[in-house]
């Protein structure tokens, strides 16, 4: 892994460089079931939105964000709050280099400190690879941890071929009868999120000496 590899918040001001990371997987891969790429604003949109509650997190080296990772809500209901769907995208580069490793142990670290006990991963997996999608997901989600919990047969169609979806999952908590509310990202402070070895945005850092707790 590379050392000089840092993790920082993401900004909404990174999302033209983020957008394009994504673009190749939209155009040209059924990673992800999106037909089209999103413009600059909408995708600013996502960044902000998530950031509400739950990190949005860069991978950079020497300015350059090389790849991203996030996560959100599991399923829109209450006594699902205590799950995150998680989603990774890499620069077709620069994978295989430790950096989605890197991005996942941010990752588990903030949503641990929020008191997330579930991530759940949905990934689109073919049932012969091709050109378009291949097992490599699936594959590194298990060896960060995951393990397959369901599996939904030819529910996306890109390119005109058919692929299934499946769910992975890791618990990171204990599961105890009552558990204590998860805590939205934007209340955790620089000091720990330095603790897990996470740079704030600038644009973050203003808003926390601006937010009376």
């Amino acid at each position: 892994m590379d050392r000089d590899v840092s993790i920082r918040v993401a900004a909404v001001e990174d999302a033209e460089e983020i957008l394009a990371i994504y673009r190749p997987y939209v155009e040209k891969t059924a990673i992800t079931f999106e037909y089209a790429v999103p413009c600059a604003e909408e995708f600013s949109e996502r960044i902000e939105r998530t950031l509400s509650k739950y990190p949005y997190l860069v991978a950079q080296k020497d300015g350059e964000i090389l790849g991203y990772a996030y996560t959100g809500p599991f399923v829109g209901r209450a006594a699902y709050g205590w799950a995150a769907e998680v989603s990774i995208y890499l620069k077709e580069d620069k994978r295989k280099m430790g950096i989605g490793r890197k991005l996942y142990q941010a990752i588990e670290a903030v949503s641990r400190a929020q008191g997330i006990l579930n991530l759940n991963a949905c990934i689109g997996y073919p049932d012969e690879e091709d050109e378009f999608l291949t097992k490599n997901s699936v594959q590194f989600h298990a060896h960060m941890g995951y393990r397959m919990v369901g599996e939904f047969h030819k529910c996306g169609c890109k390119f005109g071929r058919w692929y299934n979806m499946v769910w992975m999952e890791k618990l990171i908590g204990t599961h105890d009868p009552e558990p204590a509310p998860v805590m939205d990202f934007p209340r955790l402070d620089a000091e720990t999120l330095r603790s897990m070895g996470i740079e704030e945005s600038s644009s973050q850092a203003r808003k926390n000496r601006s937010v009376v707790w």
